[in-house]
């Protein structure tokens, strides 16, 4: 059985407790890398950019179908005035001259016609606009939530590291003056169990949270006081107090 003095044993439950306060930083930076909430308004900002996209792509296509829609009605005009001008001029046979008549007739019907159609795509374009400009908003403010989000998790780590640093050269420190021999154990005991020291206290192993049955208790009555006895149940070294056994 190791042997270490009493004294010796109770620093220990100063080292357990540095080492709580670790395991309880380690776990609040965990928690805060997984906040539930970023995994749900990130997949927001996901769909919402899907969105986005799609808006923005059916705007494009429309724009592009008002571009051709206004060429077709320039190309119209544009005949449409050759064709005037060379009617007023009066230039030409009685022939030429009714066929020009229809065929200005029939521009000025055909640019009725376009312009309808170029009216109508301006409207769609107008309303597609109209549409990715809301999901622009929407977007913008779920990414603007996001950052928010994700501010607050940076700022509550960096402060989870501060006090992680300072409690760990606190550790560091406080581990350089314990006897080699006791220290591996207990980080030993540490390192498997998630506690190395515990207190026992009126019978009861605060490592394992159970009262000790009375033959563990006659055990540990045996031992000499500067042996290092272990919680049968949790398997920390148990530090005696001056009335642990008493209930």
């Amino acid at each position: 059985m190791a042997k270490a003095a009493p004294e010796e044993q109770l620093r220990l439950l100063d080292l357990q407790a540095l080492d709580s306060t670790l395991n309880k930083l380690t776990r609040q930076a965990a928690a805060a890398r997984g906040n539930p909430e970023l995994g749900v308004v990130a997949a927001r900002v996901s769909e919402v950019d899907g969105e986005l996209v799609r808006a923005t792509t059916e705007l494009g296509d429309l724009q592009r179908e008002l571009t051709r829609a206004e060429d077709e009605v320039q190309s119209v005009v544009n005949r449409l005035e050759r064709d005037e001008k060379r009617l007023n001029s009066g230039t030409g046979t009685s022939k030429d001259l009714t066929a020009l008549q229809h065929e200005v007739a029939s521009l000025t019907k055909r640019r009725s016609d376009l312009e309808d159609v170029e009216l109508d795509v301006m409207e769609r374009v107008e309303a597609a606009r109209t549409a990715q400009a809301e999901v622009q908003g929407r977007t913008d403010a779920v990414r603007a939530e996001l950052r928010a989000l994700e501010e607050a998790r940076d700022i509550e780590l960096a402060d989870i590291e501060l006090q992680r640093v300072d409690v760990q050269a606190r550790r560091n420190e406080l581990a350089s003056t314990f006897d080699s021999g006791l220290l591996a154990i207990y980080e030993r005991i540490l390192a498997k169990r998630g506690v190395g020291a515990a207190r026992l206290f009126h019978g009861k192993s605060e490592g394992s949270g159970m009262q000790l049955s009375p033959g563990d208790l006659a055990d540990i009555s045996g031992a000499a006081p500067d042996d290092v006895v272990l919680c049968p149940d949790s398997g920390c070294i148990l530090v005696r107090s001056g009335d642990w056994g008493n209930q």
